[in-house]
């Protein structure tokens, strides 16, 4: 069983920024993802981004330009720098690690919240 641990969540006004870390409890396979979804209140768990081992990425359209996500796989974690920020992005911001055939886990969420 693996747990993911994130941090780094709360406020900040419109065009503020703030940064997310995930930390897993056990090592990382190679073939893994990592990525970071949200949850707005009335509306579907959506992907924000996704990151694989050797660091492929992919985006959101509508966070595409503002947020970077990145692996740190010595240290298990992931991040994701968020920049720009706006009202929209208020969410509960959840970390996952899945692999197919190995397991997918997520990380109990933080909460986002942007102020206009």
């Amino acid at each position: 069983q693996v747990q993911l641990v994130e941090s780094g969540g709360g406020l900040v006004q419109a065009g503020g920024s703030l940064k997310l870390s995930c930390a897993a409890s056990a090592s990382i396979p190679r073939f893994s993802t990592m990525g970071w979804h949200r949850e707005a209140p009335g509306k579907q768990r959506e992907l924000v981004a996704s990151c694989t081992f050797d660091g492929s990425t992919r985006y959101a359209e509508s966070v595409n330009g503002r947020f970077t996500i990145g692996r740190a796989n010595a240290k298990n974690t992931v991040y994701l720098q968020m920049n720009s920020l706006k009202p929209e992005d208020t969410a509960v911001y959840y970390c996952r690690l899945y692999a197919s055939g190995w397991g997918d886990y997520w990380g109990q969420g933080t909460q986002v919240t942007v102020s206009s």
